[in-house]
């Protein structure tokens, strides 16, 4: 095992998670059970990857980047038959193309500057979710992507992305991560999260989350104004006001006081709306 003259490289974003407790915090919110097949981003130098195999799950997968960290991992951990290493770009590698010992689980380690485009290959979108979804992710994220993704209606941090995440899985905190936890330490506070992503029969269709979609990319671009103001144009006054009432919505409201569920009933509304005022376009043709 060697990582000797390797240093932490600002561009891969690296900041090796080196404190024991908030380690332990990130396998037990895995909850590791045998059978179980683990995906793991960006290992460093293995300090997570130690307590990962000595846990019960059936396969590790872990992508690493750092080709100079590569050889050091396998020094390591090779001699583990559950271990697989990868050297590459998470976000273009086929992280699913494993046949039966496809990954099941994530933990990640992700660096700050590929956190939304991760999150899309881990997660996906609302028009487009990954399918079949991981069990469970188990992600150390900056600190406010964190707060953002769990925001409550009502909250500063609440955002588009609160909606969308909050959608697609059931997102909680596990522990607040300080800079000091790292070698060398970040600039920013960080959150280890776990999402638990919904399955199928619990999302929309296809067809209601690009509506949905639409609709927060419209509002939350004016989220200081009045919904009433930002959907004027979408349908008339008298039928938007009913559209409203019938989804559990006030006009008078901003996009963050709307919870996922609302915004939901609203988008399938508007769709309804849309396919009446089609219908009767072409009833009039």
């Amino acid at each position: 095992m060697t990582f000797a003259g390797h240093r932490a490289r600002k561009r891969f974003g690296q900041h090796w998670l080196m404190d024991p407790t908030v380690l332990d915090r990130i396998v037990a919110a895995a909850a590791l059970q045998g059978g179980d097949r683990v995906l793991e981003v960006g290992p460093g130098r293995g300090a997570l990857t130690e307590r990962l195999l000595a846990s019960p799950l059936t396969s590790l997968l872990a992508v690493e980047l750092d080709r100079d960290l590569v050889a050091g991992l396998r020094l390591r951990f090779g001699a583990d038959q559950r271990f697989r290493l990868l050297e590459g770009d998470a976000l273009q590698l086929d992280l699913r193309d494993e046949g039966l010992q496809a990954p099941d689980i994530v933990v990640a380690n992700i660096p700050y500057n590929i956190t939304g485009p991760l999150l899309e290959r881990l997660v996906g979108r609302l028009d487009r979710p990954v399918q079949p979804p991981y069990r469970r992710l188990v992600l150390l994220v900056q600190q406010e992507v964190g707060e953002r993704i769990r925001a409550e209606p009502g909250s500063s941090c609440y955002s588009a992305l609160s909606v969308r995440m909050q959608v697609l899985a059931r997102c909680q905190s596990v522990c607040a991560v300080p800079p000091r936890c790292f070698t060398p330490p970040p600039k920013v506070n960080s959150e280890v999260i776990l999402l638990e992503p919904h399955g199928a029969e619990q999302l929309p269709s296809a067809a209601l989350a690009r509506a949905m979609e639409q609709l927060l990319r419209r509002c939350f671009a004016s989220r200081r104004k009045m919904l009433r103001n930002t959907l004027a144009g979408l349908l008339p006054a008298a039928p938007l006001a009913d559209l409203a009432a019938t989804a559990g919505v006030d006009l008078g409201q901003r996009p963050q006081e709307l919870a996922p569920d609302q915004w939901l009933a609203l988008a399938a509304g508007l769709n309804q709306s849309r396919c009446l005022a089609s219908g009767e376009a072409e009833n009039d043709g």
